[in-house]
């Protein structure tokens, strides 16, 4: 079963898991050292995560590391931008208002 990646990243810990290895690959239990939580917690967390695409598995030797898929993270971006757009035109219309504000004071 395909999970839809809004509901991998509606969590915070794996939000925090996927900061984590955004900046490297990390094994399993690496990864659990940074969580006050089971590893079990951690595979599950992990699951998820991947059975929506945003991680990869490496086998090397007999450590497995996971690594994430910065192209799947595209997917949220193109949703958020939709919303940038309209944060970046309100916040235009503030600073003509408070320019406006400022000038009449003068």
């Amino acid at each position: 079963m395909r999970r839809d990646i809004f509901q991998a990243i509606a969590d915070p810990t794996r939000r925090a898991i996927i900061a984590l290895i955004a900046l490297q690959a990390m094994t399993p239990n690496a990864i659990a050292e940074h969580f006050d939580t089971t590893r079990q917690s951690i595979s599950k967390h992990l699951r998820i995560l991947s059975e929506c695409d945003l991680l990869t598995k490496k086998q090397e030797g007999r450590e497995i590391y996971y690594q994430l898929q910065v192209d799947k993270m595209k997917e949220i971006d193109k949703w958020l931008n939709q919303f940038r757009k309209i944060w970046e035109n309100r916040f235009s219309q503030l600073d003509t208002l408070l320019a406006t504000i400022k000038n009449t004071k003068k």
